[in-house]
């Protein structure tokens, strides 16, 4: 049985359970969480807030995100009790063809420069949540942003040492983003008031479009044309188009974006997709995300009493994991945009098939193979011949939890655009993203390129409902690792017993086995990794059992943020974990 940590002696890493009934906010930065509190406090709603929280993130966080990255946003309307997902996905130009890789003489996409660079969804994004679900006009949640990036914030820990690490490719290679990230050929020291004109710039002809009409709908459309048919867009298809840079290919590329690929471009609403466990509804975004292999693992582990296992025992870490290796086996086979592709989510989520797959965890030894529902995985043609073992995908995202209290909840995943990845766009202050890494150069595969189709990602917000009335928004940054500690943290809540803040703090685990959706594309069959904080005796039986151990540090991994809403006595909590630095949770 779970024993609850001492809070009162910080033993569980020291934050405190944020209890209130007005509004609550978790973000990968606290001052992102002060933007969206400040937004409730005015008496906006869920969705107002998650928007202005967005906006602060990008300009707070840009090694983990920006406004040419991604926000994949699901969405419970307390007024209809309706679940809904915002896709923020950028779709490949209309140049991007297996071809045209071929002809490069590329057998797979680069991870980085401009030519994976898909059309940058994240202001649409924040637009269309705006506009079907907000009540507040672009400028105003735009405001907190622009005092950010315009006043300064000061240099904090994570993101200096990421600027520090680009320092060389950005002298040497990218100059546009020397200007911005190292003024007089250094990185900004921690503690220094960092601004950032170019990109409040931007956010003023944004604000200044949104300004110029005085119909609220009207300005929205202002605002979304100013990014995607007006001068932002010519800034960033003139660069993309015009500039050699060099990326992870040793080659330099242009990119593939044009005027007519942004043009074209809209976010847009879709149904999301849902299981049941234990009596808790659990909404994800469609297969162009891995979202749906949360629910897969989840109609996999329903069929074993985990509580009696014990949590984190061995034989309750071995058959998560084991659970984890199928349903990451079928991402692989089967998940793509589905536009494009026919996903079988009925049958891949169904209780019938999560009993035949059961049948594969064998209890006393490590599966070392891909198995996908008996096929051999496509995507094995293509893994690249690299030395590296794998590691979770550090400080590539971010996230932001936001729930009011009329029961709107808001998850969104926000990442892309790092500015590691990417050479800044002059005059606008921002990176491109570089998403279009993720698409395979397969014929055949469900997530091969194709011009429009959105390439499948990692990036999954998590929502969900108990007794069908709103209970929870959670998730974790982590690449492939983002649905390995939701559901460590979902199961910490659900079968443990746990508090927000003791789940996101519980010691995780996580699998290298699957194939890496980052170029180059590698995989480590077997691996299993795990915090120190897991006991030593659990670790020397798992590896009995065939398991290629790797001890990490007691708090590597799961940097899970999650809010919830008892919907009978209105209360309200907030989590954040503490390894993600400047990560917080507030409430009014």
């Amino acid at each position: 049985m779970y024993q609850p940590a001492d809070t009162s002696t910080g033993a569980h890493g020291g934050r405190p359970n944020i209890l209130t009934t007005r509004g609550v906010v978790s973000a990968g930065h606290y001052l992102a969480a002060e933007a969206g509190l400040r937004i409730l406090q005015a008496g906006r709603n869920a969705m107002d807030a998650a928007a202005a929280t967005g906006f602060a993130l990008a300009v707070l966080k840009p090694h983990q995100n920006g406004i040419a990255g991604e926000a994949p946003v699901l969405v419970y309307e307390a007024g209809t009790g309706t679940v809904h997902v915002v896709s923020g996905h950028g779709s490949a130009p209309q140049a991007a063809t297996i071809e045209h890789f071929r002809k490069l003489g590329l057998t797979i996409i680069p991870g980085d420069g401009l030519l994976p660079a898909v059309v940058p969804p994240v202001v649409a994004t924040w637009i269309l949540l705006l506009r079907r679900f907000g009540t507040m006009r672009l400028h105003q949640v735009l405001a907190p942003a622009l005092e950010l990036a315009e006043g300064g914030f000061p240099m904090y820990k994570s993101l200096h040492a990421s600027i520090g690490s680009s320092a060389a490719r950005f002298l040497e290679q990218w100059p546009s983003s020397a200007e911005k990230f190292l003024p007089g050929g250094t990185a900004p020291g921690l503690g220094t008031v960092w601004k950032q004109p170019d990109w409040a710039a931007t956010f003023k002809k944004l604000a200044d479009a949104d300004m110029s009409c005085l119909d609220r709908e009207q300005g929205l459309s202002a605002a979304h044309d100013c990014f995607y048919r007006g001068e932002i867009a010519d800034r960033i298809t003139e660069f993309c188009r015009s500039t050699p840079v060099c990326d992870s290919s040793e080659e330099p590329h242009t990119g593939l974006l044009d005027k007519g690929d942004m043009a074209a471009y809209s976010a847009r609403v879709e149904t999301p997709v849902q299981v049941g466990y234990r009596g808790i509804d659990v909404f994800k975004c469609p297969p162009w995300s891995q979202g749906p292999v949360l629910l897969q693992m989840l109609a996999l582990l329903e069929g074993y009493d985990l509580a009696e296992m014990g949590h984190n025992s061995a034989d309750y870490v071995h058959t998560v994991v084991e659970c984890m290796k199928l349903a990451f086996a079928d991402r692989e086979f089967y998940y793509g945009d589905p536009e494009f592709v026919d996903v079988p989510l009925e049958r891949l989520l169904s209780k019938e098939y999560a009993a035949e797959r059961r049948g594969l965890v064998d209890p006393g030894q490590a599966s070392l193979e891909q198995r996908p529902d008996g096929h051999e995985p496509l995507v094995a043609t293509e893994l690249a011949d690299v030395e590296g073992a794998f590691a979770p995908c550090a400080g590539d995202t971010t996230k932001l939890e936001v729930i009011d209290r009329e029961g709107n909840m808001v998850s969104a995943t926000v990442s892309g655009g790092w500015l590691s990845s990417s050479p800044v766009v002059p005059g606008l202050g921002f990176p491109l993203g570089t998403r279009g890494q993720m698409f395979s150069l397969t014929p055949g595969h469900p997530n091969a390129l194709q011009p429009g189709k959105r390439p499948r990602t990692t990036l999954t917000p998590s929502l969900a409902l108990r007794d069908g009335r709103p209970w929870m928004s959670f998730g974790s940054p982590g690449g492939d690792c983002q649905d390995q500690w939701a559901l460590q943290f979902l199961l910490n809540v659900v079968e443990f017993g746990m508090s927000l803040q003791e789940a996101v703090e519980a010691p995780t685990f996580w699998t290298g086995h699957c194939i890496s959706s980052f170029y180059p594309r590698t995989a480590e069959p077997g691996s299993l990794h795990v915090e120190g904080r897991i006991a030593e005796d659990v670790r020397d039986e798992l590896s009995t059992r065939g398991h290629i151990m790797h001890a990490e540090a007691d708090w590597a991994g799961g940097n899970t943020l999650a809010a919830s809403i008892d919907p009978d006595t209105g209360v309200l909590t907030a989590a954040a974990s503490p390894r993600l630095d400047p990560a917080y949770a507030m409430g009014w």
